[in-house]
C-alpha cells in the first residue's frame, strides 16, 4: 500500500512540466504583452511578459492551452509531447467585432445602426482626472467637453451635439453599469466626482436619437454609458499604480510690476501712492501643487465567479493656496453563474468619500490682480500678513476664510438574470444611490480687517432608487436575427437641502467648525433656518426590436413611454419612439472580397427623445399661510387681516415635456485591411415645446412668474461629424496611431415670440444690471447681445454705434455680436510604439465662438491705474482714451475664443520584467512622465479661453463669460503601475 501511495506519488510529481513560449500577432509577429494564456477547466493562468513570452506549469500531454488577447480570436493547443508552444492569434477584425454598450443591452459594433462611440480604458486621457467627462475631452465628435475652471473637482460642461434647451441644461444622462444617476450636485462641485477613473473600462456615447430614445425623458441630450472594470477568469491578478503631479498657474495675467505701476500712476494723472514694497500678488496667493494618486486593483476569478476589487486615494492642491480636495474610493464587482450557467449575477458596490476646501476664489483673484503692488505683503517678521487701512491684503482672506465641503456617496447595484428557455433572459436590475454632504462656510472674527465672523452650515442628501425589470428574447431562423427586448422601469429621487447659521464669534483660536455654540448672536433676520425638499418619480415602458437579415441590412425600431411626477395631470405621459437602418454595403458580393475595403456600412435614423430637467412640483398650486396686507384680505368692512390660507401659485397640468426631434445619416468605413478606419455624420436635432419661466399672461394669477411651452419656438443644432483613426505596425517593432475628429455644427433659436430673452448678467461694480447674452431668433444659443463700440471721440470718450439711427445710444442699439458656442471643435491624436517605448500625445481645439471678458471690464481700464489699482497693459495702451471714460458693458471687452491646446502628452517605458529577473513577482511595470495643458495657441488674452462663469438669470443659461475664473494649472505627472 505504501508502494503503491509512492509510485502514484512519484508519477504525479513527473507529470507536471513547465511550458514555455510566446504570443504575438500572426500577422505582423508582434508580441501582444499582457496576453493570458490558461489551462482549460482550471483556474490555473499566467499573463504574457513584455516581449509576449509566458511560462506555465501542465499536468499531463492532454493539457491544452487557452490563449486570449483584447481583439484576437483565441486559440486553444494541446500540450502533448511539446516543451515550447507560440501561438500566433488571428485579429478579430476587432473595431467591428468590438462590443458596444447600449441601453439595456450590447451588440457588435458592426451591427450598430445609430450614432455611437465607444471608448476603451486604453484611448482615455491621461495627467489629473477628477471624473469621467475629462477622460472623453477630445475623443468623440460631436462631444464637447470644457473644463471651464482649473480648480480641482469643479463642475465640467458637457454637450452633445449642441444644447437643446434655454433653462434646462444640456448635461446628458449618465448610465453607470445600468444604474441612471441623478444629475443633481450633492453639496456643490461636480457630481460625477465620486468614480474613480481608474476603475472605469469603457464609456460608450449615443449620440443620435435613434440611440437615445430607450431613454426616452431623458435622452434628448444624449447618454454617456460608464461600465466599470470586471474580473476574469482564470487569471488572477494585482495592479498597483502611483503617480505625483506638479501643477503650476499655466498664464497669470501681466498686470504691472512696481516699476511700471508707479510710472503708469503718474502718466494717467493720478495721485502716486507708493508703499515702497515691490509684491507680485499673483505669487502670493498660488503656488507649485501637489497631486498624489494611488490605486490598487485586485481581480480575477474561476469559471463560475470573478471579481474586481478597487481601491484609490487621491490628494490634489489646487494652484490657489488653501485649496484642496481630498478623495476615497472603494469599488467591488462581483459576476456569479448557477445552474450551469442559466443563473448569472452581477453585483456592484462602490464608495466615495470626499472632502473639498475651497477659499473665497473670486474676492482672493479679484484682490490679487488690482492690489498695488507697492503694497508689502507681510510685515517686517517676513511672516505675518499685513494689515491696510485702505486696502486689502488676500493672505489676511487666506486666513479668515473657509469653505468645507464633505460629500460621501455610495452606489449599489444588482442584476440577476435567468436565461427562462433558449433564446429567451429575463433579467432584473435593482439600483441604489445615496449620497450626502455637509458644507460649512465660515468666516473668522478679526479685528483689522473688522469683522465679526459668521459660520453657514448646508446638509444636502440626494437618495436615488431604481428597479427595472426586462425580457430579452434572440433568435436567428436561416438568414434572419432578431433581438426583442420588452421592460418597466422605476425610478425615484428624493433631495433634501437644509441650512443653518450663527454670527459674532469671538476671536480665539477654536475653528468655529468645530463648535459652533461660540457665535453669540442668532436671531431669523439673519440666521433664519432655510430648506427644501422634494420627491420625484418617473415609470416607464420601453421596447426595443433588432433584426439582421444575412448580416448585410440591419433594422432598429425602440420606443419609450416615460411617465413624471413633475408634470400635470393632462399630460404626465409623453412616448418616444425611434427606428434606425444599416446596409453593410461590403458585405455584398461585389465588395465582400475586396482588399482595399474591409468596412463600409450605410446607416440612417429617426427619432424622438424628451427634456424633463425643470424644477419639481411647477405643475401644483402652491400656498401660503403668511397673514398681512398682500397675502389676506378683511372679510368685513374693518381693515382685520384674518388668519387664512391663500394661494400663491395656481395648479399648471398642462405643462408638455420638452421634445427633441433628430434625425441622422452616416457612413463607417474601413480601408486597407482595417488599417484606416471612420466615420461620417450629418444630423439635424429641432426642439421644440420649449420650458421657460415667464410673466403670467392671466391677470387672476398671484404667482409673479409661471412655467410654460413656448408654442412654435424652437432650438435647431445642425452640423457634420468625422472621425478617422490610422493604425500601423512595422515588422521592426515600430508601431504608431494617428487620427482626430472633426465636428462643425450651426445653432439657431427660432420662432420665439420675444424679442430678446436676456441672460448672462455682469458682475463687478457698476455693471451688476447689465447683461451679456441674449436668446434672439435667428442666432444661436450664447449670443452676446450688446452695444457695439466704434471707438472714442475727441474727448476720449467711448462712442457706440446709434444702430436704430434714432440720435441717442440706448439698450434698443445692441447688436448681436457672436455667439459663445463654437461652430468648428477638432481634436487630432498620435501614438507610437518601439521596443517597450511609448509616446502619446494629444491635441484638441475649437473656433467661431467668442468670451466676453468680464474680468477685464470691471477690473482693467484707465480710469483704475489712476486711482492706484493695478491693471494690464492693455488698459492704458490707447492713448486717445480719457481716464474718466467710464466701462460699460459693450464690444469693446468682446474677445475671440478660438484655442489650439497640447492636452496631453506622456512617455513612457514598459520594462521587461524577464529580463529583469522579477518576472516571477512581477509581470508588468511600467514608468511614464504626463505633461498636461503644456500649450495653448488663442487671442484670448486671459487666463485661459476655456470658460464659462455661470451667469443665468432666471435660470435661463449664459454662456461665454469670464469674471475672475480659477486660473488653469500646467501640470507633470510622474506614474508608475506594476502588475503582481
Amino acid at each position: 500500500m505504501i508502494f503503491a501511495f509512492f509510485v502514484q506519488n512519484s508519477f504525479g510529481q513527473i507529470s507536471i512540466r513547465s511550458i514555455t513560449g510566446q504570443l504575438y500577432d500572426s500577422n505582423t509577429k508582434e508580441p501582444l504583452v499582457g496576453g493570458s494564456v490558461v489551462v482549460k477547466g482550471s483556474t490555473k493562468g499566467v499573463s504574457t511578459d513584455a516581449n509576449g513570452k509566458y511560462s506555465i506549469a501542465v499536468s499531463g500531454a492532454k493539457s491544452v492551452l487557452v490563449f486570449k488577447f483584447i481583439g484576437y480570436n483565441s486559440q486553444e493547443i494541446e500540450v502533448g509531447t511539446k516543451s515550447v508552444i507560440d501561438a500566433a492569434l488571428v485579429s478579430s477584425a476587432t473595431d467591428l467585432a468590438q462590443v458596444v454598450v447600449m441601453g439595456y443591452g450590447t451588440q457588435k459594433q458592426r451591427d450598430v445602426t445609430g450614432s455611437v462611440k465607444s471608448v476603451k480604458s486604453e484611448g482615455f486621457n491621461k495627467g489629473i482626472i477628477n471624473s469621467p467627462e475629462q477622460l472623453l475631452q477630445g475623443k468623440v465628435a460631436g462631444v464637447n467637453v470644457t473644463s471651464s475652471t482649473g480648480e480641482p473637482g469643479a463642475n465640467q460642461g458637457i454637450t452633445i451635439r449642441g444644447p437643446g434647451g434655454l433653462r434646462t441644461g444640456s448635461t446628458p444622462l449618465f448610465v453607470i453599469d445600468g444604474l441612471a444617476l441623478d444629475n443633481s450636485s450633492t453639496g456643490g462641485g461636480n457630481p460625477m466626482n465620486f468614480l474613480n477613473p481608474q476603475d472605469i473600462e469603457s464609456i460608450d456615447v449615443l449620440k443620435d436619437a435613434s440611440a437615445t430614445a430607450i431613454y426616452g425623458a431623458r435622452g434628448a441630450n444624449g447618454v454617456v454609458l460608464i461600465t466599470t472594470k470586471k474580473g476574469k477568469a482564470g487569471v488572477s491578478t494585482m495592479d498597483f499604480s502611483t503617480s505625483y503631479g506638479f501643477s503650476t498657474i499655466a498664464n497669470p495675467l501681466p498686470v504691472l510690476d512696481a516699476t511700471e505701476f508707479k510710472k503708469q500712476v503718474v502718466a494717467a494723472g493720478g495721485t502716486l501712492e507708493d508703499f515702497g514694497g515691490n509684491t507680485n500678488w499673483q505669487d502670493q496667493i498660488t503656488r507649485t501643487a501637489l497631486t498624489k494618486n494611488h490605486n490598487l486593483n485586485l481581480s480575477g476569478g474561476a469559471n463560475k465567479l470573478t471579481y474586481f476589487a478597487a481601491f484609490g486615494a487621491q490628494m490634489q492642491q489646487g494652484i490657489l493656496k488653501n485649496n484642496q480636495l481630498d478623495r476615497l474610493t472603494g469599488r467591488m464587482n462581483v459576476n456569479q453563474k448557477l445552474w450551469d450557467d442559466r443563473i448569472s449575477i452581477d453585483a456592484n458596490l462602490s464608495y466615495s468619500s470626499s472632502v473639498n476646501e475651497r477659499p473665497a476664489i473670486e474676492g482672493l483673484l479679484g484682490t490679487a490682480l488690482s492690489n498695488n503692488p507697492t503694497l508689502s505683503a507681510y510685515e517686517t517678521d517676513g511672516v505675518t500678513p499685513s494689515k491696510f487701512l485702505n486696502a486689502s491684503n488676500p493672505l489676511l482672506t487666506l486666513q479668515l476664510f473657509k469653505d468645507l465641503n464633505t460629500t460621501n456617496r455610495f452606489i449599489a447595484n444588482i442584476s440577476p438574470s435567468i436565461k427562462l428557455a433558449k433564446g429567451l433572459v429575463y433579467r432584473l436590475n435593482y439600483g441604489y444611490d445615496n449620497s450626502t454632504s455637509v458644507r460649512d462656510v465660515e468666516s473668522l472674527a478679526s479685528l483689522v480687517p473688522k469683522q465679526d465672523g459668521r459660520l453657514d452650515t448646508y446638509n444636502t442628501s440626494n437618495k436615488n432608487e431604481l428597479i427595472e425589470n426586462y425580457l430579452t428574447y434572440d433568435q436567428t431562423i436561416g438568414d434572419h436575427s432578431f433581438t426583442a427586448l420588452i421592460g418597466h422601469s422605476y425610478q425615484k429621487i428624493q433631495y433634501q437641502w437644509r441650512t443653518w447659521s450663527i454670527n459674532k464669534f469671538p476671536i480665539v483660536p477654536i475653528d468655529p467648525i468645530y463648535n459652533p455654540g461660540l457665535g453669540q448672536e442668532l436671531t431669523l433676520a439673519t440666521n433664519k433656518p432655510g430648506g427644501t425638499a422634494f420627491i420625484n418619480e418617473l415609470q416607464s415602458f420601453y421596447g426595443r426590436l433588432n433584426y439582421n437579415y444575412k448580416e448585410k441590412y440591419l433594422v432598429t425600431g425602440t420606443v419609450r413611454a416615460d411617465g413624471s411626477s413633475k408634470f400635470g395631470a393632462n399630460n404626465k405621459y409623453g412616448i418616444f419612439p425611434s427606428f434606425s437602418l444599416g446596409w453593410r454595403i461590403s458585405e455584398e458580393d461585389f465588395l465582400k472580397n475586396s482588399t482595399a475595403i474591409s468596412n463600409l456600412k450605410l446607416r440612417g435614423g429617426w427619432g424622438k427623445t424628451g427634456n424633463q430637467e425643470i424644477p419639481p412640483k411647477i405643475t401644483q398650486p402652491l400656498y401660503s399661510a403668511t397673514v398681512s396686507g398682500t397675502s389676506s384680505y378683511p372679510l368685513d368692512i374693518s381693515s382685520t387681516y384674518p388668519a387664512g390660507i391663500t394661494y400663491t401659485r395656481l395648479a399648471n397640468p398642462d405643462i408638455q415635456w420638452e421634445v427633441s426631434v433628430q434625425s441622422n445619416i452616416g457612413l463607417d468605413f474601413g480601408f486597407l485591411n482595417g488599417a484606416l478606419n471612420g466615420s461620417i455624420d450629418a444630423f439635424r436635432k429641432v426642439s421644440n415645446n420649449i420650458l421657460l419661466e415667464v410673466i403670467p399672461a392671466d391677470p387672476v394669477q398671484p404667482a409673479t412668474s409661471v412655467w410654460t411651452n413656448v408654442k412654435n419656438m424652437e432650438i435647431l443644432n445642425s452640423g457634420v461629424e468625422m472621425d478617422l483613426d490610422y493604425k500601423f505596425q512595422t515588422r521592426s517593432g515600430l508601431k504608431f496611431n494617428v487620427g482626430g475628429n472633426l465636428t462643425l455644427i450651426k445653432n439657431e433659436v427660432t420662432g420665439s415670440p420675444y424679442t430678446v430673452i436676456p441672460s448672462g448678467s455682469a458682475s463687478g461694480s457698476g455693471l451688476t444690471s447689465a447683461t451679456i447674452n441674449g436668446y434672439i431668433n435667428g442666432q444661436p444659443i450664447g449670443t452676446f447681445f450688446l452695444k457695439e463700440f466704434v471707438g472714442f471721440d475727441d474727448k476720449g470718450m467711448s462712442v457706440y454705434a446709434d444702430t436704430d439711427k434714432d440720435g441717442i445710444v440706448t439698450d434698443k442699439d445692441r447688436i448681436a455680436a457672436g455667439t459663445a458656442l463654437p461652430t468648428t471643435q477638432y481634436n487630432f491624436f498620435g501614438n507610437v510604439n518601439y521596443k517597450g517605448f511609448d509616446l502619446s500625445l494629444q491635441f484638441n481645439g475649437v473656433s467661431g465662438n467668442k468670451i466676453y471678458d468680464n474680468t477685464a471690464n470691471s477690473t482693467f481700464y484707465k480710469l483704475k491705474i489712476a486711482k492706484n489699482s493695478n491693471v494690464t497693459p492693455a488698459s492704458f495702451a490707447d492713448t486717445k482714451e480719457s481716464i474718466n471714460n467710464a466701462a460699460p458693458v459693450s464690444t469693446r471687452y468682446l474677445k475671440d475664443g478660438s484655442f489650439l491646446r497640447l492636452n496631453n502628452l506622456t512617455l513612457g517605458y514598459q520594462f521587461n520584467t524577464q529580463k529583469l529577473g522579477i518576472s516571477k513577482f512581477i509581470s508588468k511595470a511600467r514608468l511614464s512622465v504626463t505633461g498636461q495643458n503644456l500649450w495653448v495657441a488663442t487671442k484670448y488674452d486671459g487666463f485661459d479661453p476655456e470658460v464659462n462663469k455661470d451667469n443665468s438669470i432666471n435660470g435661463v443659461l449664459s454662456y461665454g463669460i469670464d469674471y475672475l475664473s480659477y486660473p488653469k494649472a500646467k501640470s507633470f505627472i510622474i506614474g508608475l503601475n506594476l502588475t503582481f
